[in-house]
């Protein structure tokens, strides 16, 4: 059951930050389909930044004396690198959408596929292939988190609640639940949020209130790019090895409908990330998948083809917005270009 859950939140969690990148676009007024595209970017830009750091001899020096936190360190600075440039990455829709008064619908699918032909491009000029990978050691040989790191020794049996959440954990996992209770507590709990909101379902009376507008939709883009960005670097930190191919296995899109599955809200996106997280653990692990502990894996008995398993996610993908959809209420103003003659 600990292993399940590990790999549910690893699942879940870079979900959970992409829909909440989604919700900061929308709210204010933004689509922004270009979720996938900013996640692959921000994917190939931390495998960069980690490669780069690696080229210095920083994470050998680091092995080296056995400082695991100074890992840590570097693992968060490439979170806020990654998420730096998904910021920047993501103004390209936002000058689209606002000042060119472009389709944001076409400006979200151009940045789409921009982006993996782009990252692509880079990767085949740096590395020589098609996927930028670490210069050594992978995701669990540098960032993983184990017991042994903690003061345990390699043969301790820990508790239910200590293996599940201090045992084989990524930073990065805690890391981006902190970001999305602070975000979302911005969103709903702060002036800044409720002006945000407020030009997302009314912008002329937003505007009528001296609140500017635009600035604001370049804020909830911006800060939408920057968790996309980090979303993607998590992904690739998680769930690839610290590599980069210019695919992030369409999360972007699943993050999307995370999104309208949980309404626009925060809370309800949590609880739809851990959904679809879950069902992304059993397509990737079903064969190995111990659910009880006793040595028996049973979704590996059935005997079912592996492709059932990795359709599961996007079949309940589907099934789910067949049936909420109707009931969804995105922000009134969402994909509206605003003109401030309009009253």
């Amino acid at each position: 059951m600990s292993f399940l859950i590990r790999q549910t939140l690893i699942y879940a969690v870079p979900l959970m930050v992409v829909a909440l990148a989604g919700i900061f676009a929308e709210r204010s007024g933004i689509i922004n389909l270009a979720l996938e595209g900013i996640m692959i970017f921000g994917a190939f830009i931390g495998v960069l930044f980690v490669r780069m750091l690696q080229a210095q001899g920083l994470f050998d020096a680091a092995k080296a004396g056995g400082s695991w936190m100074t890992l840590q360190g570097y693992l968060l600075l490439a979170m806020l690198v990654a998420a730096l440039l998904g910021a920047v990455f993501s103004l390209l829709l936002a000058f689209a959408a606002i000042n060119l008064r472009a389709d944001q619908t076409i400006g979200g699918t151009a940045l789409n596929m921009l982006a993996p032909a782009l990252v692509l491009f880079l990767v085949r000029i740096i590395a020589k292939q098609n996927q930028l990978l670490l210069l050594k050691g992978d995701s669990a040989t540098w960032f993983m988190i184990k017991k042994t790191m903690l003061g345990y020794d390699k043969n301790d049996e820990l508790g239910f609640l200590a293996d599940t959440f201090l045992n084989k954990v990524y930073l990065t996992t805690y890391v981006c639940i902190l970001v999305f209770v602070v975000l979302a507590i911005i969103l709903y709990k702060t002036k800044f949020g409720l002006r945000l909101r407020a030009c997302g379902e009314n912008p002329q009376a937003a505007d009528s209130l001296g609140i500017n507008v635009a600035r604001m939709r370049y804020a909830g883009t911006t800060i939408s790019g920057a968790l996309a960005g980090m979303g993607g670097f998590v992904y690739a930190v998680t769930t690839a090895n610290c590599s980069a191919n210019g695919d992030v296995a369409g999360f972007g899109f699943l993050a999307l409908a995370v999104m309208i599955f949980g309404n626009w809200k925060p809370l309800n996106v949590a609880g739809g990330a851990l959904l679809f997280g879950l069902f992304k653990c059993v397509a990737a692990c079903y064969s190995t998948l111990d659910i009880n502990g006793d040595g028996v894996f049973a979704l590996a008995q059935l005997g079912l083809n592996a492709n059932f398993y990795r359709l599961l996610p996007y079949v309940i993908t589907l099934v789910v917005l067949a049936f909420t959809s109707k009931s969804s209420r995105a922000p009134k103003a969402e994909g509206i270009p605003y003109d401030k003659g309009q009253r």
